[in-house]
């Protein structure tokens, strides 16, 4: 079965000055996110800094999160289990069947994009599909593979072939990749996501299977109000939030992932923004100017929510 409907928060992974990782901050952030209502949470994806991880630091966070959760037992967990070569990846969706995951995100590899043709790429995912004890989403992101994007010809082709292939996450923001696949696909059987805020409602009416967005990490209920909106037929009322969570979303794409976490500590009060080198660290005194008041906007709504 494909992922359920809703939004999904890609966590932020908080580090400590010193980068060790901060459990207290990640539990603080993931019981605000279980609470204002997602459908689930989506861990080590690339918020959540799965490249500057260590291997063992994969599984505990999982696990982390897997016992927080407990009190949402619906919470339904994405773990991100990229690697460049099928072996490592495989070993990443073991590792995190075993902590607590329901599905695997996994990007296509690229290290060596040059040699990732279409025929390469289609047997990495069947190789993995076939052997992983999860079901898989492929994530669509061209800005981390080295502009490697997968069309929805091959993407339909993989879930038809492939049973155990139940979704899809779409960072490229293509809205006719989306309305292909949806297209195409029961909704039963596959599951599309868009990948960012700005094309939250225009994903819905082409079909999409809600959100896992960046912007989900500062303000979940505002997400979820516009999935409620479309659902109950308020387009006008969903359309005049979705015009507000795009301009925050840009706003907060300009600060990168140190940004999404330094509006966790100025307007909730926890975590730090640190990352892992070599990702830039931006503090709370960034979000300023035309940045400050967009965001400012739908957090005012999340908090009235």
């Amino acid at each position: 079965m494909p992922p359920k409907y809703g939004v999904y928060s890609p966590m932020v992974t908080f580090f400590h000055p010193n980068e060790d990782i901060d459990y207290s901050s990640i539990t603080k952030h993931a019981q605000r996110l279980l609470s204002s209502g997602v459908s689930g949470l989506v861990i080590h994806g690339s918020n959540g800094e799965a490249t500057h991880l260590l291997h063992d630091e994969r599984a505990k966070i999982i696990r982390h999160v897997r016992d927080i959760a407990k009190e949402y037992p619906e919470t339904v967990i994405i773990a991100g289990c990229s690697a460049n070569s099928a072996r490592e990846t495989l070993l990443y969706i073991n590792e995190a069947k075993d902590a607590g995951a329901d599905y695997a995100l996994v990007l296509p590899p690229s290290y060596w994009s040059a040699a990732m043709s279409k025929p390469v790429l289609r047997a990495f995912y069947v190789e993995v599909a076939e052997k992983s004890p999860l079901p898989l989403v492929i994530y669509n992101f061209p800005g981390v593979t080295s502009n490697i994007d997968l069309d929805s010809d091959l993407i339909i082709d993989l879930a038809t072939s492939c049973p155990n292939i139940a979704g899809v996450k779409l960072t490229c923001g293509n809205l006719g990749k989306l309305q292909r696949i949806s297209a195409s696909l029961p909704a039963t059987s596959f599951a599309p996501f868009a990948g960012k805020a700005d094309f939250l409602l225009p994903g819905l009416t082409v079909g999409s299977n809600g959100v896992i967005s960046a912007l989900a990490n500062v303000v979940p209920k505002v997400h979820v109000e516009v999935l409620r909106l479309y659902q109950e037929g308020k387009i006008e009322e969903a359309q005049d939030v979705q015009r507000k969570l795009s301009v925050a979303d840009w706003a907060l794409l300009k600060l990168g992932i140190s940004g999404v976490k330094a509006a966790s500590t100025k307007w909730f009060g926890y975590g730090s923004s640190q990352p892992r080198k070599p990702l830039p660290w931006v503090g709370v005194e960034a979000i300023q100017g035309e940045v400050e008041k967009a965001l400012q906007v739908v957090v005012d709504m999340e908090m009235k929510l």
